[in-house]
Formats: C-alpha cells, structure tokens, sequence
C-alpha cells in the first residue's frame, strides 16, 4: 500500500505529456509531443493583444509555424484539423511570414494550463494556432483554429472538391470567383456546400438550403457581422467577421458567391 500511495503522489508530481500533433507535409510525417515542442530550440514567450478565442490579451509559450513547416513552400496548401472536426483550409504563404501578421503554434504547458473557453469547455490546447500583428495580414478568425490535431499538406481545395466551384465560363477575375475564394478562408472550415470539404461542424451551406434563399434583405450580413445578434444560444460557436476582417466590400463578393451557389446544388451521394 505504501509503495502505492509513493507512486500515486509521483504521478501527481510529474507533468504529463500525453498531447501530440501529427505533421503531414508530403513525403514525410512527424510527431511531435508536448515536451518537445515547449523544449523546441525556437520555442519563446508571444503576446496576443486580441486573442481571437478568449477575446482578451493572452500570453503563450509558442514555436513559430516556420520552424515547424519543413518542406513547404509558400504555393502549397495546408489544412488543420482540430479534435472537433474543425477543418482549416490555410495557405501556406501566410504561415511562412517571418515579418508583419506570423504564425505561431502555442504549446499548452500541462503544468500550467490555460484558461477554459467557457462554462463547461475545454481549453484551446493543447495546441493552438495563434497570430501577432494578425492586421497587417487580414487574418480571418477562421485562421486560428485551436485544438489542434493534425496539419496536412494536401491539393488546393478546387482540386479536391470541384462541387464547391462556380460556373465554369466565369472569367478569373469574375467577382464570384473572388466571393469563392473568401469562402475557402472564412467559411469552408466549418462549413461544406453540396456535400463537399472535410468540416464536421457546421451545417452544410447549400443542401437541402443556402442562406441565401431564407435571409432576407441584409439579414444574412448581418448574421455573418454577429451571429449571437440574430440567434443567440449558449452553444454558438460561430464568430462574427468584423469589417476589419471582412470589409463590406468582401462581405458583398461572399454573399454573392453564395447567392450563385444556389443555383449550382448537387445531390449528395447516397
């Protein structure tokens, strides 16, 4: 009983280490655990002025995702899958920026664990995506995915789910080819349309309806400004995207792409 209680008392002594994350950057796949990534040789103390998650100030022991990112080039495409199904699809010339909006990976320290998101949640960790000078690069809160898992390099989000794109005869530079490309940044890591994205969290944003077709007026931007303004409920989770994120003239181009995208539904496979 003695030696028990001994090695009871060690194990609550001890920081545990349990939390790893899987690396996939094309040929090769590392795992990399808790202590090793708080004793990586780049890892240091980051201040967030506005953590998009806790919405306050927090501070973070974090490696910067270039230290990380071996074999990446800045035309590849990433995507970061949470423990919930979150699916952030992330360029990778963003995450490579060693000036103005950075990447970083915040490590959870089991000794000294961070703050839950709410009443009856979990932390961000054990690993969490986190931006300084987030401004400078138009971050998208969608772009601090938390409860991190996994990081992929896969193919560009059009190659691998063609029932997300627009009419094939619009020029490059139509505006619902750009309303598109803000729906990879901001919308597809919760949400698929027509079935198609790897999000397991949010409904689907065409099939069987697209927002477009039961908001009516500016009540659909609105929503997107601030959800909890519109349909409030303590299991929320969709952030709002402040023109600082979202300027108005975006917010135009999205809807818009959406708005085509009702005319463009798909079956889903059976």
């Amino acid at each position: 009983m003695k030696a028990l209680i001994v090695f009871g008392a060690l194990l609550l002594s001890t920081p545990l280490y349990a939390a790893q994350l899987v690396l996939e950057l094309g040929a090769s796949t590392r795992t990399w655990q808790t202590e090793e990534l708080l004793k990586h040789p780049d890892a240091q103390t980051v201040e967030i002025a506005e953590d998009v998650s806790y919405k306050k100030p927090m501070s973070y022991r974090a490696v910067p995702m270039t230290s990380l990112l071996t074999g990446i080039q800045p035309d590849d495409h990433l995507q970061a899958v949470a423990l919930d199904g979150f699916a952030a699809e992330m360029p990778a010339a963003p995450l490579l920026n060693k000036s103005g909006a950075r990447a970083w990976l915040a490590i959870e320290d089991p000794a000294k664990p961070w703050p839950s998101l709410g009443e009856g949640k979990s932390s961000a960790g054990p690993f969490y995506l986190v931006w300084t000078d987030p401004q400078a690069g138009r971050i998208s809160p969608e772009q601090w995915p938390y409860a991190v898992a996994n990081i992929k390099r896969l193919s560009a989000v059009a190659e691998r789910f063609p029932a997300l794109l627009p009419a094939p005869n619009l020029a490059k530079d139509d505006p619902i080819n750009k309303g598109f490309e803000l729906f990879q940044k901001n919308c597809l890591a919760c949400h698929r349309l027509n079935g198609a994205g790897d999000a397991q969290f949010g409904p689907d944003l065409n099939i069987p309806f697209n927002p477009t077709e039961y908001f009516s007026g500016d009540f659909l931007k609105r929503y997107i400004r601030a959800p909890q303004g519109l349909r409030h409920w303590p299991q929320g989770k969709m952030p709002g995207f402040s023109a600082a994120v979202l300027p108005d003239s975006d917010l135009d181009l999205l809807v818009g792409y959406l708005k085509h995208m009702a005319g463009r539904k798909q079956p889903l496979a059976p």
